[in-house]
């Protein structure tokens, strides 16, 4: 599968109540996402797009689970991993490359990982990175509304939460609210990858940035954009623009997807 990459970084809104699947480590599960439609930011050509049914993590993926991950697949420790899979900076908040640090840490985001090790780790648990249209349906939705994009007071909030300098340490997972569906920390602690996080703005091989299109960096940004207002999501294409397959970033994590 070719590392489809665009911003990792942050969703939309979906469906009414959620059920939870139960899954590893304490606190954890998935929320079903039922079937629905939204208009993404960027008009392809096709109206509203269809999401099928899914799941996805209530949270995102911790230190802990990935220090698991590594034990159980050294290759990707931050000492063994190929330099092609990730950059300098891979895991760099660890103290060695087994050390994710204390009790404490083990539930706060694990950030610095790349494309490539998140969707390894995802498919080791028997899941898969969200794809864009996923993660923004689903992070589109407040917690009484499943489409709050037009909502100017959910706006404000959601940009409130990317305008805050992100404390170090981060705090730990689950403490946001969730949203409709269960869904929580989708806006605010860190940025996520997603699978496709470069398929709406490249034209070349989804590792690399060369054919994006810069517009998306100026105010020619909003051309074509279907809801001028949305600010959080044009900051979230902005974000995932940057990215290729190998970038790690401190603030930048994931969570997994299934279905």
């Amino acid at each position: 599968m070719r590392p489809a990459v665009i911003l990792v970084a942050l969703l939309i809104a979906t469906p009414l109540a959620a059920q939870h699947d139960g899954a590893r480590g304490a606190g954890k599960g998935m929320a079903r996402i039922p079937a629905g439609s939204f208009v993404p930011l960027y008009d392809r050509g096709q109206g509203a797009v269809q999401v099928a049914a899914f799941r996805l993590d209530r949270d995102p993926v911790t230190r802990g689970d990935f220090l698991e991950f590594v034990r159980r697949e050294p290759r990707w420790q931050r000492d063994q991993i190929r330099p092609i899979l990730a950059d300098a900076n891979y895991l760099a908040g660890w103290a060695g490359p087994l050390d994710a640090g204390d009790a404490a840490d083990m539930d706060r985001p694990v950030t610095s990982v790349s494309w490539f090790a998140a969707a390894a780790y995802c498919k080791a648990e028997g899941k898969r990175l969200p794809t864009v249209d996923e993660w923004e349906y689903v992070a589109a939705a407040s917690a009484t509304m499943r489409d709050a994009t037009r909502d100017p007071e959910a706006t404000r909030a959601i940009l409130a939460a990317y305008s805050r300098p992100r404390p170090d340490p981060l705090p730990v997972v689950g403490q946001g609210t969730a949203n409709i569906y269960g869904v929580r920390d989708m806006h605010g602690l860190v940025w996520e990858w997603t699978q496709d996080f470069n398929s709406v703005l490249v034209s070349d091989d989804s590792r690399g940035i060369g054919g994006r299109d810069q517009q998306l960096f100026c105010a020619s940004s909003a051309v074509g954009a279907t809801n001028t207002t949305n600010y959080p999501a044009f900051l979230r294409h902005a974000v995932r623009a940057g990215l290729d397959g190998r970038t790690t970033m401190s603030s930048l994590g994931f969570r997994c997807a299934a279905g």
